[in-house]
């Protein structure tokens, strides 16, 4: 479940909106014969800007409708929260739940741990831990990342600190049993490299097939063909990153003919400018 091309959704809305969910269904079957698993209501999924109930809503759908594992983001910056989550998506039916670092208060590594030691407790399926300091304002350090690895139930670590010297530590100081992902798709093959088991990814949303030639290519040992799907890649990369996520790939899912609607406020609609570039990328990879 923690392997190979993971996308993170989007959630797509009505122009009122309210969550699509027959959105959902249409971009599911566009994914799931390329994909190896789901993120529902992640960062990608707008899971700031949506209500528990939609939250929890949006879970049981994707769990109800999808033949892939499902990891539930469940994220919160106040444990009792995220515990609330964690036992709701469990009981609609996610095999596997996300949680984002504690954001904007800022726990110290002994909050860390204990924050993700009270979830471990309370739930039966694995967690995920989600590293992302670039929105959070902290770090997991492999020393940290090494005492969360220890702690029963918590089974990898989706690493998105840009930081290719930082997720080579975790890797080599934690057991193999703990599954580190890519949480930056330009970091994909790189980290797969330094044994890194896959990634879950904004661009697997536009082009998953795309994605899965590159990580099946490497995994066969051809790593000559996995590095020139990378440097393809790279632009469309660029492009779905040229604004907030998820405000390109919603965009660009939109250009493409699957479901997106607009970002909830405060995020707005990609610009003219910014758009005209993505529908370059896009056309040049012949996804629109």
């Amino acid at each position: 479940m923690f392997e190979g091309i993971i996308p993170a959704l989007v959630t797509p809305f009505k122009e009122n909106f309210d969550v699509d969910f027959e959105g959902i269904a249409k971009n599911l079957d566009y994914l799931e014969k390329h994909v190896d698993a789901l993120v529902p209501a992640g960062t990608t999924g707008e899971a700031a800007t949506l209500s528990y109930e939609e939250h929890i809503e949006v879970v049981r759908y994707v769990c109800e409708v999808a033949s892939k594992p499902v990891i539930a983001g469940a994220g919160s910056n106040s444990t009792r929260e995220a515990l609330y989550l964690a036992k709701e998506v469990e009981k609609a039916g996610a095999n596997a739940a996300m949680f984002v670092t504690p954001y904007y208060n800022k726990p110290n590594p002994d909050g860390l741990v204990k924050h993700y030691n009270e979830i471990a407790k309370e739930i039966s399926i694995p967690i995920l831990v989600y590293n992302v300091p670039s929105r959070t304002g902290i770090n997991v350090t492999p020393e940290t990342a090494k005492k969360l690895s220890e702690i029963e139930g918590v089974a990898g670590l989706k690493e998105a600190s840009g930081n290719l010297k930082q997720v080579a530590e975790i890797i080599r100081i934690t057991s193999d049993d703990f599954a580190v992902l890519s949480g930056d798709d330009f970091l994909t093959l790189p980290i797969l490299m330094l044994g890194g088991r896959g990634v879950i990814s904004v661009t697997a949303n536009v082009a998953p097939h795309i994605m899965k030639e590159m990580y099946e290519a490497f995994k066969r040992g051809d790593v000559e063909k996995a590095r020139e799907i990378h440097y393809r890649l790279m632009p469309l990369y660029d492009a779905l990153f040229i604004d907030t996520n998820p405000i390109p790939v919603k965009k660009a899912l939109e250009l493409m003919g699957l479901a997106a609607g607009k970002p909830r406020l405060p995020l707005v609609e990609l610009s003219e400018e910014k758009t005209e570039k993505l529908k370059k990328v896009l056309s040049e990879l012949e996804l629109i």
